[in-house]
């Protein structure tokens, strides 16, 4: 372990604007977490973007990129090489993102690559209004997570885990090329089965046991937050999809916690269908 998160935040569409943007998303919900750990944007050497659903289906340049200007971080690598010069890359993996991300992170951070990491998450629908589409299921959401390496060897991220399940997806995202017209920078076709919810959480539990019986870990004592993750507190409609870790992350800190509980298990189940869970211990439980 060694890897924690410093600072956590989400962040909603400007009301005031007519359309929301990935990149306004994601910058703003990681600059609310930089602003809460109380460090510069300089401070940080690596951005992870895991955002799946992006305004007029955009795909090029990558989104990380634009967040990253978006946020101000080291904009000018050769000017400004110190403490961190800046790099950011998309990686996509759908409702795993998040997970994905701190694996990669926790390379990263091992080898010394970086001090601090930033993950951005946020989808959007093509659109820009997910309320005007009522077959589009995900919110218009971002969040973000700071992540930095600790003195306290107990603290952190364990290993990651990934699962696919021996079956069809029951879920997909796609442009559907037959019928998008001249609409089809605006336009998603997101299919799932009529009990896509009961499969998830079945795929998804049974993934927590698999990761419970391979890294002996107690699951009395541990706080599970699961791919339901829900918007409520949050103001947005729909679902949240690569953000929902975030989300679930933030009310289990500022919820109250059962006694006995001192480790958080992350749990994301999506498309493929795919699961991913991590262990996580905050400083100070």
């Amino acid at each position: 372990m060694g890897m924690i998160i410093t600072a956590a935040a989400t962040a909603l569409p400007d009301p005031q604007a007519a359309t929301a943007s990935v990149v306004d998303l994601a910058g703003r919900a990681a600059r609310e977490a930089l602003a809460r750990a109380q460090v510069p944007a300089s401070s940080i050497g690596v951005l992870i973007n895991v955002g799946v659903y992006r305004e007029h289906n955009t795909f090029e340049p990558a989104m990380s990129a634009l967040v990253q200007k978006e946020v101000g971080i080291n904009l000018d690598y050769v000017a400004d090489p110190e403490p961190a010069a800046g790099f950011s890359f998309d990686l996509m993996n759908g409702a795993c993102g998040v997970l994905n991300a701190v694996q990669a992170g926790q390379a990263l951070l091992e080898t010394g690559s970086a001090e601090r990491l930033l993950i951005t998450a946020a989808d959007v629908h093509p659109g820009g209004d997910a309320d005007r589409d009522p077959g589009y299921p995900y919110a218009d959401l971002g969040g973000a997570l700071l992540l930095e390496r600790s003195a306290d060897p107990h603290a952190g991220f364990g290993p990651v885990r990934h699962y696919t399940a021996d079956r069809p997806t029951d879920v997909e995202g796609y442009l559907d090329t037959d019928t998008m017209g001249r609409h089809g920078r605006t336009a998603i076709t997101v299919r799932r089965e009529p009990d896509h919810a009961e499969r998830l959480d079945e795929f998804a539990a049974s993934a927590v046991a698999d990761y419970a019986h391979e890294t002996g870990i107690d699951l009395d004592r541990t706080l599970v937050i699961g791919p339901s993750a829900a918007s409520d507190g949050t103001g947005a409609s729909g679902e949240p999809h690569t953000a929902a870790p975030v989300i679930g992350y933030l009310r289990a800190m500022d919820g109250e916690r059962p006694d006995g509980h001192d480790q958080i298990l992350f749990v994301t189940a999506g498309a493929g269908p795919s699961a991913a869970c991590v262990l996580y211990r905050p400083e100070g439980w």
